[in-house]
């Protein structure tokens, strides 16, 4: 494991390492989420890595059920990447496939978070500790083990959602996640997008 100060991304860092290893940082200059979306923290206040790890359909997958496990049983999936503690956006995902090596980042809110976002409160090392041994179980999981973890821990399945699609919306129940992950909204599949929980009027 490489731990390390001040990075421009972990990710980046993370790109030239054979597959096991695993990248920790204190603080992101330029950490980055979905859609090339900026991810900016304080130094110290969060839980910043990348695991490089073998290629697969449910990487995303298997690593958002690890970060989840290793939170605590009151932390929530939403699809496909997002950790919410408390209907709130505590930390994400992010895989990026290079050549044969897939990396995958993991930011967790611990001691700061954004306006209308959540944090954890953990001590960071404890946590990277759990989330060490989960990532190596997911990672060697089966794919229906995966999907099925997943499922148990989705706060997105059941609900009426809505996904932007660049220029499209589709609306509807969240009802499953296909084998390959894949979002099954009111019987449409959706493999991208933003997801939006549609909150009734009251």
């Amino acid at each position: 494991m490489y731990r390390l100060g001040s990075v421009e991304s972990t990710q980046d860092e993370a790109a030239g390492l054979p597959a096991g290893s695993v990248v920790v940082a204190d603080h992101q200059r330029s950490g980055r989420g979905r859609h090339g979306r900026a991810w900016e923290a304080p130094p110290g206040s969060g839980l910043f890595a990348t695991f490089v790890l073998p290629p697969g359909p449910l990487v995303v997958f298997a690593a958002g059920v690890a970060a989840a496990e290793a939170c605590g049983s009151q932390v929530r999936l939403k699809w496909p990447n997002d950790l919410i503690l408390g209907d709130r956006k505590l930390g994400g995902v992010l895989a990026e496939v290079r050549g044969q090596k897939a990396l995958v980042g993991v930011g967790i809110n611990l001691s700061w978070a954004p306006e209308g976002a959540a944090m954890l409160g953990q001590e960071r090392d404890a946590l990277l500790d759990r989330l060490l041994a989960a990532v190596e179980h997911w990672a060697a999981a089966r794919p229906e083990a995966i999907i099925a973890r997943w499922r148990e821990l989705s706060w997105t399945l059941g609900q009426e959602v809505r996904v932007e699609l660049g220029s499209e919306v589709v609306e509807g129940i969240a009802e499953d996640v296909a084998p390959d992950g894949a979002l099954i909204v009111a019987g449409r599949r959706v493999v991208a997008g933003d997801v939006i929980r549609v909150r009734p009027s009251s």
